[in-house]
């Protein structure tokens, strides 16, 4: 590697710790991203003729110009799924959307509702995302179990089932929609083959929790009492619950139909559901919430969390500059030298790794990394890039820091990273393990 591509590399790592260590420098990780990306294509720039063949040093700027735009493309359609899926997600829930959940999840034993918690938030991340469904879960928990310990083990699973369940549906996390959206993966494929693996990944961890788990729940007296909404009919709030969620289980067929992007798919159901909802409101007054203004989307945009999009943002296009240079394809030879080949243990590592640092540039990097090929491991629907949904996702369990799921159930109820290391992270990583013994008796074994 050249100089120049060092220190582009350099500035990457730097910018990686820093976005690491978020919890010690106090510094948003939005803000490292966006400083990487630009000082990354900046120091690209002092010397572009060693990574742009033939390049013209009078058109230096509309030709690099270029090459950024087609990363923005490309970056641009996971953004705008995710806009999308946010305000879908936010629109239901602030509508009463979700109240039958704690209805399902009333009960006494605490057996039955640990595997209750853990079934929702499995089923539930796979259609929404796992972010969302844990705080759904978590706030929800508040209302039913009053013991704090008990409640941080439930919590532990809801992080546990919702990375389980996002992991083998294409709109579940945010890795599987960066791969969906690459072609990397298809909806029918990962459906069919992660499913298996990613449910083991969550009953294994209930099944060993559920065995220190005795007697009944000292629940709240009120925490299952029917919640109305002063504004919509409960006709209303279920029409917008199934347009909602039945409209993000609608993209992947929408996508498979007319085959177009994603994104295209998430903006329909936006449209729609925005629609539905404003004819509900409109002979409502304006001037107070009963009115609906603190529901309708117009007040939901201004409330998007722009720094997790400009998060995403930064760390995509500082990976795209890396993957420019060359750096990501020469650090993918060397990892198929030194594990000769084998996908699995790459893949793996993978997944360990993510649960220390964040998943979403690793999973960006591994893209940068390995060529889709025509057939085999790395074709699409290969045995790699199906691993590495999987691994990407279930193995941010196995530390409460490895994914956003965790982050956010960490800072609700005050989880310890040493608290969830001690008690949570085996249990994690034997699930994670079984999940990937799965998988490999399927295609390996069997020859599904």
């Amino acid at each position: 590697m050249t100089t120049l591509s060092l220190c582009i590399v350099a500035v990457f790592c730097a910018g990686y710790l820093c976005i690491a260590l978020e919890s010690v420098t106090k510094i948003n990780k939005a803000a490292i991203a966006l400083l990487m990306f630009v000082l990354c294509w900046t120091i690209f720039m002092v010397d572009p003729a060693q990574y742009v063949p033939s390049l013209d040093p009078s058109t230096v700027g509309l030709t690099v110009g270029g090459i950024i735009e087609h990363h923005l493309g490309t970056t641009a359609t996971t953004l705008f799924f995710l806009m999308g899926a946010m305000t879908i997600v936010e629109l239901v829930d602030q509508n009463g959307g979700f109240n039958f959940v704690r209805q399902t999840l009333c009960t006494s034993s605490k057996r039955a509702l640990l595997w209750r918690i853990c079934a929702l938030t499995f089923v539930l991340s796979a259609i929404l995302d796992n972010l969302t469904t844990s705080i759904v879960m978590v706030m929800i928990l508040r209302k039913l179990v009053k013991n704090h310990h008990d409640r941080l083990l439930y919590a532990s699973m809801v992080v546990i089932a919702a990375n389980s369940g996002g992991a083998f549906s294409p709109i579940g996390d945010v890795t599987t929609i960066m791969l969906w959206n690459r072609n990397l993966i298809t909806a029918p494929g990962v459906l069919s083959e992660i499913f298996i693996p990613s449910l083991l990944s969550m009953a294994v961890p209930a099944y060993i929790v559920s065995l220190g788990l005795k007697g009944k729940l000292d629940t709240h007296d009120t925490a299952c009492t029917r919640s109305e909404s002063e504004v919509l009919t409960d006709r209303q709030r279920k029409l917008i619950f199934v347009l909602g969620v039945g409209g993000l289980v609608f993209v992947p067929v929408f996508k498979t139909i007319t085959h177009l992007p994603p994104f295209v798919g998430i903006l329909l159901v936006l449209g729609v559901l925005w629609t539905v909802t404003e004819v509900f409101y409109r002979h409502l007054p304006h001037t107070s919430d009963k009115g609906g203004t603190q529901r309708r989307v117009t007040n939901m945009l201004s409330r998007i969390d722009m720094s997790t999009i400009l998060f995403f943002l930064g760390i995509l296009m500082a990976v795209a500059c890396l993957e420019t240079i060359g750096a990501l394809t020469l650090l993918g030879q060397g990892l198929d030298v030194a594990f000769q080949g084998n996908h699995f243990l790459v893949t793996g590592i993978i997944g360990v790794l993510s649960s220390i640092v964040d998943n979403v540039p690793l999973v960006a990097g591994c893209m940068g990394m390995y060529p889709m090929a025509a057939v085999g491991d790395m074709a699409q629907d290969g045995i790699f890039w199906q691993l590495l949904a999987y691994c990407a996702g279930v193995g941010g369990s196995m530390l409460i820091i490895g994914s956003a799921a965790g982050v956010v159930v960490m800072g609700l109820e005050k989880i310890t990273f040493g608290w969830y290391m001690k008690h949570i992270t085996w249990i994690a990583f034997v699930g994670y393990l079984v999940g990937i013994l799965a998988y490999y008796v399927q295609k390996v074994v069997l020859g599904f």
